[in-house]
C-alpha cells in the first residue's frame, strides 16, 4: 500500500529540504518552509505495473480536432489534440482571456461541453465579455472555484472535450499550506491536472501571464510539462496580436496566427501583407517594401529609414520591428563594402504598421532604405528587395523565395531585386539579380546625386 511522506518545501520557490530550516537554500526566503505531506510508491508497487505493447494504442487517437478558429488551427497545425496540455502565455491586458473565450465558444458551438475555469474573473464579468463576442453556447459551463480537486473531479464526472484555466496563477492545491500563485502552487497544480487530463482524454488550455522581462511567472517546470506552449504577444499601441507555438509536440513551431483587437473580439487577419501596407505612401526617400517571411507564411512588410545629423561621433541605430544587430551589421557593410558613409548620421529604422520582421531576409532592404534616406531618393513604388546581407557585402539567398517573390507579385509589385541566385519568379516580376550590395545599389541607380 502507498505510504504518504513527509517532506519541506519552500512555498515561494518550490525548493525542497530534507528538514526544515528558517531559510530556504534554493531562494534565501526566511520562514518560507513547510511540511507537506505526499504520496510515496514503493518500489514493488512499481514493479509490478503491467507494461503494455506500443503498436496496442490507436495512433489515430493523436490525431487533432479543429478548434474552428482558423488562425489558432493554423499554429497548431490543426487544432488541439485530445489529451493534450496547452499553456497560453502573454503579457496582462494582451487578450489572452478574451483569446481563449473565443476558442471555448468555437468549440462549444456544435454541442461539445467545454468548462471554464475562473479564476480571475468573476462569472458574471465572463458573461458580459462573452455577449460582446456574440450567442454563447448552453454547452459552455463556468466552474467558479480555484481547488485543483474540484477540477479534477469535473473533468473525471463530465468527460468535457475542452478545460480552460484562467489562469494558472489563481488555482490552488488544497493539501499545500503555500499562497496561490507561489511556485510551488503553481508546480504542483500544473502536475495535477496535466495527470487529469491525459488520463481522461480532455484538452487542456492553461493561461499564464509573463513578467516584466517575457518569462512565465512561475516555475520554468511548468513549459516542460506541458505539450505545447502558444505566445500571445502585441503592441499596446497597435491593434494587431500575434500567436505563436514555441513548443509544440504534435507539429511544427514554425506557423503564427495573426489577430486584430476589435470592439468584437479577436478578428483574424486573413491577409496581413495588404493589412500592413494599407497606409503605405509611395514616393517617398528612405522606405522599401521586403517579402519577409513570419514562421511558414510570406508577408509584405514596409521597412522605413530616416536619417539625422549626429555631429562627430559613430553611427547611432534605433530600431522598432527590425532587429537592431542586423541593422548595424548591414550599416556597417554600407561603409566598408560599398562605400557609403554612415558616420555622424543617426539612423532610426522600422517595420511600418506595427509588424515584426527580424529574418535575415529584410536584411537586403534595410540597406536600400539607409541608402535612400541619406540620399533623400524613393524607389519606384512598384519595387520590392529580399535577401540576406554578408560580412563581404555579398547578398545571400534565404528560404522560400519563390513564395516571397508570388505573394509581391499577387499585391501588384513588378521589379524585385534579389539575389544572384535566385532561379526565376512569377510571370510579370522582373528580377535585378545581384551578387553585392554594391550591384543591387546599381541595379536601382541610387548613386546618381
Amino acid at each position: 500500500m502507498a505510504k504518504k511522506r513527509k517532506v519541506f518545501v519552500c512555498r515561494e520557490c518550490g525548493a525542497e529540504a530534507p528538514a526544515w530550516t528558517g531559510r530556504c537554500a534554493g531562494c534565501g526566503g526566511w520562514a518560507t518552509v513547510d511540511q507537506v505531506s505526499r504520496q510515496a510508491v514503493s518500489a514493488g508497487s512499481v514493479a509490478g505495473q503491467p507494461t503494455v505493447p506500443l503498436n496496442s494504442f490507436d495512433a489515430g487517437m493523436a490525431i487533432p480536432w479543429p478548434v474552428g478558429l482558423p488562425e489558432v488551427d493554423r499554429v497548431l497545425g490543426g487544432g488541439l489534440v485530445p489529451g493534450s496540455v496547452t499553456l497560453l502565455s502573454g503579457e496582462p491586458g494582451v487578450g489572452k482571456s478574451t483569446l481563449a473565450l473565443q476558442m471555448a465558444c468555437s468549440v462549444a458551438a456544435p454541442g461539445a461541453v467545454v468548462v471554464l475555469v475562473t479564476g480571475e474573473e468573476a462569472p458574471v464579468q465572463v458573461a458580459a465579455r462573452a455577449g460582446r463576442l456574440g450567442v454563447v453556447p448552453p454547452s459552455l459551463v463556468v466552474l467558479d472555484n480555484t481547488s485543483v480537486d474540484s477540477i479534477v473531479a469535473l473533468m473525471e464526472s463530465t468527460g468535457p472535450a475542452l478545460v480552460v484555466v484562467d489562469s494558472i496563477q489563481t488555482l490552488v492545491v488544497p493539501d499545500l499550506e503555500a499562497s496561490p500563485g507561489s511556485i510551488s502552487q503553481v508546480r504542483e497544480s500544473a502536475a495535477r491536472l496535466v495527470s487529469a487530463a491525459k488520463r481522461f482524454d480532455v484538452s487542456l488550455v492553461l493561461i499564464g501571464h509573463v513578467t516584466k522581462d517575457g518569462t512565465l511567472a512561475g516555475p520554468r517546470l511548468l513549459e516542460h510539462v506541458v505539450d505545447t506552449v502558444l505566445s500571445f504577444t502585441g503592441d499596446r499601441h497597435h491593434d494587431l496580436r500575434f500567436l505563436r507555438s514555441t513548443k509544440h509536440r504534435f507539429g511544427t513551431t514554425a506557423e503564427v496566427g495573426l489577430f486584430e483587437m476589435t470592439g468584437l473580439g479577436l478578428a483574424p487577419v486573413t491577409d496581413p501583407s495588404s493589412r500592413f501596407l494599407a497606409d503605405r505612401l509611395v514616393g517617398e526617400p528612405g522606405s522599401i517594401v521586403v517579402p519577409a517571411l513570419d514562421g511558414q507564411r510570406p508577408v509584405l512588410v514596409e521597412i522605413q529609414a530616416l536619417t539625422a545629423i549626429h555631429g562627430d561621433r559613430p553611427v547611432n541605430i534605433q530600431a522598432e520591428g527590425v532587429s537592431q544587430s542586423r541593422a548595424r551589421l548591414v550599416a556597417a557593410v554600407l561603409e566598408q563594402r560599398a562605400a557609403i558613409p554612415t558616420f555622424g548620421f543617426q539612423l532610426f529604422l522600422s517595420a511600418a504598421g506595427g509588424a515584426s520582421a527580424g529574418e535575415p531576409g529584410v536584411d537586403l532592404g534595410i540597406g536600400l532604405a539607409i541608402v535612400s534616406a541619406l540620399r533623400g531618393h524613393p524607389f519606384p513604388p512598384e519595387l520590392v528587395a529580399c535577401g540576406e546581407v554578408g560580412l563581404s557585402g555579398e547578398i545571400r539567398a534565404v528560404p522560400q523565395m519563390e513564395r516571397r517573390l508570388q505573394e509581391a507579385h499577387r499585391l501588384g509589385f513588378r521589379i524585385a531585386i534579389v539575389p544572384a541566385s535566385t532561379s526565376g519568379g512569377p510571370t510579370g516580376l522582373k528580377l535585378i539579380r545581384a551578387a553585392t550590395m554594391s550591384e543591387a545599389l546599381d541595379g536601382v541607380r541610387l548613386w546618381a546625386t
